[in-house]
């Protein structure tokens, strides 16, 4: 098992260690934008440094929606034969501009997934990140 839960409960509350940890080994996630009060959610592949998430992306709903709203959500997962875990990250988010900023992320490795021009580098700036992980099983029977 991934992570060793107490008491054997089917759920664990992840530490912020144990989130990034996650996030760090993990390449693709949702981003979540608000505009108007309208959610809409996009899937992306990403990567970290420093305890940040970057992005690319083109022109388009998302990138015209967190330049209106910087304030996102971020969430990955992963699923195995008989366990699961969920991170989401509350951040802000930011189109680079800088060229010693765009240099950097560049570094960093991150290809798209699909054969797109995605000119545009987003790095989101975590406010929080929360995790929990957990263990498959049947329900439990309810006490009478």
């Amino acid at each position: 098992m991934m992570f060793e839960h107490a008491d054997g409960q089917p759920v664990l509350e992840l530490t912020d260690e144990q989130s990034w940890h996650l996030l760090e080994n993990t390449k693709h996630g949702r981003l979540v934008v608000s505009v108007a009060g309208e959610p809409d959610i996009f899937p992306v592949n990403y990567v970290t440094a420093e305890r940040k998430i970057y992005l690319r992306t083109a022109p388009g709903n998302k990138l015209a929606q967190l330049t209106i709203n910087s304030t996102v959500l971020f969430e990955a997962d992963g699923i195995v034969s008989d366990e699961a875990w969920s991170v989401v990250l509350r951040g802000t988010a930011r189109v680079l501009n800088k060229s010693a900023e765009l240099e950097a992320v560049e570094a960093l490795g991150l290809k798209t997934w699909v054969p797109t021009l995605k000119d545009f580098y987003v790095e989101i700036e975590p406010k929080s990140v929360s995790g929990r992980h957990f263990v498959f099983g049947e329900q439990p029977e309810r006490e009478i």
